[in-house]
């Protein structure tokens, strides 16, 4: 073409966890059964809605506004209903129903949040990352996304001493990315270490920006809180969704809830774009959003809520226990979200590890793959070739650790239980 129309983000869009997909497809294709514990969806990995749940979803499918247009921001008595249920968080900032824009799933709000910030303008994210964060920031600004650090010999914390630094010597640096409990490592965040980011975003004049589509799935007799209850006066955005809770990855809907947009006349403008670039596609759908209060309002959704963080919790001790058995890897049990992260002792990786393949394609695919791969993707691909079990390279998060990442959602008891004996016998053979 005469003038050159790539953005020059574009090389930054890279999103692991599905692009291993097509490795897997490939497999599958020769002859290989995949086990797909690459990807958060529980529908796809066995698990139902509750019977209550979905005759409330087909309550509201046989209304007729449902199939129509909303409000540009969101369903108006949605909103009205989250930001009364923002406002009874003890301690927290009150809000408006106009402090609550809807997206098409927090992948449309992730993108727009960044899309929309000067080009300039960096937000600093952890590491490892979720990719969709990372991928979109990166991209905005067409440059490697910026990290702090995550630290697995505490229990995936943030070093507030590594992002406070980093902040104070770049003063690109306009915002601070959390994600609550975080994905990839299941760590739940405590009031002190929420406490700390929110002043170190004080201190340097920053937004917040905090991912909560897990909020509500901690346990192991952790606690953590909104970004809401500790925000204070700082400028922030918190994503929301149901994809998690109800589950309904499928629905595609996501909120973000504006906080202290008043106190700083920039963040106002900022998020005014946000909401014009809404008006462009009219509204997100309205059938989910409709869905929310009816779900969320009945009394049931506590038990709910409580029963699948008692579940992931009995899945994230099975599988800690299992995996921490392996020499020359690293494992924190979970404690929120329903991912179980594993890191190697570096020193115990070559390039020269391997294992069986029955299939010669398959062997012949994993081979020419592993010439030019990260160490922790050597293994990822060798598992695969070798079980059919599908998991993401931690490298695939931004990171610099080399390990892996799976998921606690199968249902099938049996399965689970067989899919990480048999993570952790090939990691005894591949570390061997």
């Amino acid at each position: 073409m005469r003038r050159d129309i790539v953005h020059s983000g574009a090389k930054n869009l890279s999103y692991a966890i599905r692009e291993i997909v097509q490795i897997g497809y490939t497999m599958q294709e020769l002859g290989q059964e995949i086990v797909w514990e690459n990807i958060g969806d529980p529908i796809q990995k066995g698990e139902k809605l509750a019977p209550w749940i979905k005759q409330a979803l087909f309550d509201v499918a046989s209304e007729e506004r449902s199939w129509g247009y909303c409000d540009t921001a969101g369903v108006k008595a949605t909103r009205q209903f989250l930001s009364a249920k923002v406002n009874e968080r003890p301690g927290g900032v009150q809000i408006t129903p106009d402090d609550i824009i809807f997206f098409n799933g927090l992948g449309d709000a992730v993108s727009k949040v960044y899309s929309f910030i000067r080009r300039e303008a960096r937000v600093i994210g952890p590491t490892p990352a979720y990719s969709t964060h990372s991928s979109a920031e990166a991209a905005h600004s067409g440059y490697d996304h910026l990290t702090y650090e995550l630290d697995p010999d505490n229990h995936w914390m943030p070093d507030l001493d590594d992002l406070r630094m980093k902040v104070k010597y770049n003063d690109a640096i306009a915002g601070i990315l959390l994600i609550n409990p975080d994905n990839p490592t299941g760590a739940v965040y405590p009031r002190e270490v929420l406490e700390g980011m929110v002043a170190i975003a004080r201190e340097f004049d920053l937004f917040v920006i905090a991912d909560e589509i897990y909020a509500h799935i901690v346990y192991n007799g952790h606690q953590t809180l909104h970004l809401s209850q500790v925000i204070g006066d700082v400028p922030a955005i918190a994503m929301r969704g149901i994809s998690k809770e109800f589950p309904w990855p499928g629905s595609r809907c996501g909120w973000i809830e504006v906080l202290n947009r008043d106190k700083d006349a920039t963040f106002n403008t900022y998020v005014d774009s946000l909401l014009a670039s809404k008006r462009l596609e009219v509204c997100s759908t309205t059938m989910p959003q409709l869905c929310i209060p009816p779900v969320i309002g009945d009394a049931r959704y506590p038990g709910h809520l409580k029963a699948r963080a008692e579940m992931f919790e009995r899945r994230a001790r099975e599988a800690t226990e299992i995996l921490s058995t392996v020499p020359g890897a690293h494992v924190n049990c979970p404690s929120g979200a329903f991912y179980i992260t594993v890191t190697f002792d570096p020193a115990a990786l070559s390039n020269r590890q391997t294992l069986d393949i029955q299939s010669s394609d398959v062997r012949a695919m994993v081979e020419k793959l592993t010439q030019t791969t990260s160490l922790d993707a050597r293994f990822v691909y060798y598992l695969m070739g070798s079980t059919g079990i599908c998991t993401v390279p931690l490298t695939g998060f931004c990171c610099k650790r080399p390990g892996f990442r799976a998921t606690l959602l199968e249902c099938d008891d049996e399965k689970r239980n067989w899919t990480f004996q048999t993570i952790a016998d090939a990691m005894r053979r591949y570390l061997a």
